[in-house]
């Protein structure tokens, strides 16, 4: 199974739930994009949690776009927002099925929440991992 997490710039939200997945489902492959990816690097708080959470390693080495991604070959298509599901609708029409919505805020735009974020993803991404 092969499942790409969604958010806006692939530097906090979805590389932490792509690195989450790969711990808690090694069986998986996972991945993540930004719909505008913020080149060079992960953030620093997102690179705090993941060592916290002993998952580190699997954390990428930079943020990626959508445009990168084989869309049409993804099993699961975990979008942070509403919007991001519709950009990657706008890349692909016939991926409407296997699209999920969290709900996640951007902790870019909540200085001070990034762990209490980062523990929605790690209670979502651990709940996706039990079911499927």
């Amino acid at each position: 199974m092969k499942v790409l997490f969604v958010c806006s710039g692939n530097v906090y939200r979805s590389p932490v739930a792509e690195a989450l997945l790969k711990k808690f489902r090694p069986d998986i492959q996972a991945d993540s994009a930004g719909t505008n990816p913020v080149l060079p690097r992960i953030s620093e708080s997102a690179k705090k949690f993941l060592k916290t959470e002993n998952a580190s390693h699997y954390l990428k080495a930079e943020p990626e776009g959508l445009d990168e991604k084989k869309l049409d070959e993804y099993d699961l298509i975990v979008a942070m927002k509403p919007h991001h599901k519709g950009m990657v609708l706008n890349k692909c029409q016939s991926c409407e099925s296997k699209i999920v919505v969290w709900n996640i805020d951007d902790p870019y735009f909540l200085p001070g929440h990034e762990t209490k974020i980062f523990q929605q993803i790690k209670n979502k991404v651990k709940n996706l991992a039990n079911i499927i």
